[in-house]
């Protein structure tokens, strides 16, 4: 898959159908929307595309509340990848971008810059000045430019319409078990692993921290069954989300055990799947009663593995 970050990039592109949306979270129903993207290309000897933007076009409204991204863009990229799209228009949404008619973000943009053949999108797709450009308008312009355009009914499952905002609040409110449902995969955390305090290897529960990105969604404090992957290998592990209130207050991180594993992870790229939250972060009156919890801890998520793994 060729990546594009900014549009002085896009040069020389091949005939493409494109899949138009922001994919935060590449959920099930943004990954229907691109198969169906990647299914029209292969049929009709076009390159298959997602454009997409790097931020939030929330983000450039200066009333609006910052989004919480779902996705780090190493993972996104990778999910869109393995989808078998071509192309990947990953751009940065500026106020040039926001302020263009839906007319010329469609000549302009998905024309002469993504040639862009079929368009596939969302039912509540919005583009150009004011979020004026929705599905509609794209098929009265496809009618004079001569691209198909393809709307994605809402994409719902157990009668809920599976959405972004949706699996910000499920992680936000720790209901992690959850995510799997509409994800299609659970809720995961990776990053580079840092030097903690070390009190989890004196207490005999070793820790791989991970710094938690501020725009990033995370689930809220409290200790959660989890898997971890580090090497293309995926352990049981469990994992505390917070400021280990009993020994300090530290800024917010995500550290995690390993069930039976020794190797050093300093500096390492790792992984960690949320399953399910078994309790909240509590501050302890001593750290031999911080160590009594751990076990117990440690004890609750490896009966939920073995039960998991045997399903």
């Amino acid at each position: 898959m060729e990546i594009f970050e900014t549009l002085e990039e896009i040069q020389n592109i091949e005939p493409a159908a494109v899949a138009l949306g922001n994919f935060d979270g590449v959920h099930l129903g943004h990954q229907e929307l691109i198969k169906k993207a990647v299914e029209k290309a292969g049929e009709s000897d076009l390159k298959s595309a997602v454009f997409t933007f790097s931020n939030h076009p929330k983000d450039l409204l200066p009333k609006e509340k910052k989004v919480k991204n779902i996705l780090a863009k190493r993972e996104k990229e990778q999910i869109i990848q393995d989808l078998g799209v071509d192309y990947l228009f990953n751009v940065p949404f500026t106020r040039s971008i926001m302020t263009m008619s839906p007319a010329d973000f469609v000549e302009k943009l998905l024309l002469e810059k993504f040639q862009m053949k079929a368009a596939f999108c969302g039912f509540n797709y919005h583009f150009g000045y004011k979020a004026q450009g929705n599905p509609e308008v794209l098929r009265q312009m496809g009618a004079q430019h001569g691209y198909e355009v393809t709307e994605i009914p809402p994409y719902k499952i157990k009668g809920e319409i599976v959405s972004s905002s949706l699996i910000r609040t499920l992680i936000a409110s720790g209901q992690v078990e959850q995510c799997k449902t509409y994800m299609g995969r659970h809720y995961s955390i990776g990053g580079e692993v840092v030097v903690g305090n070390r009190l989890g290897k004196q207490l005999g529960f070793p820790t791989s921290n991970l710094v938690i990105d501020p725009s990033m969604v995370t689930p809220p404090n409290g200790v959660y069954v989890t898997y971890c992957t580090y090497n293309g290998v995926r352990y049981p592990s469990v994992t505390n989300v917070g400021h280990k209130p009993t020994i300090g207050h530290y800024n917010k991180n995500v550290e995690t055990h390993i069930f039976d594993f020794d190797k050093e992870l300093y500096g390492k790229q790792i992984t960690v799947e949320f399953l399910q939250k078994t309790r909240d972060e509590v501050k302890f009156d001593s750290v031999k009663e911080l160590s009594a919890q751990i076990v117990r801890d440690c004890r609750q998520a490896s009966q939920f593995h073995q039960k998991h793994d045997k399903e």
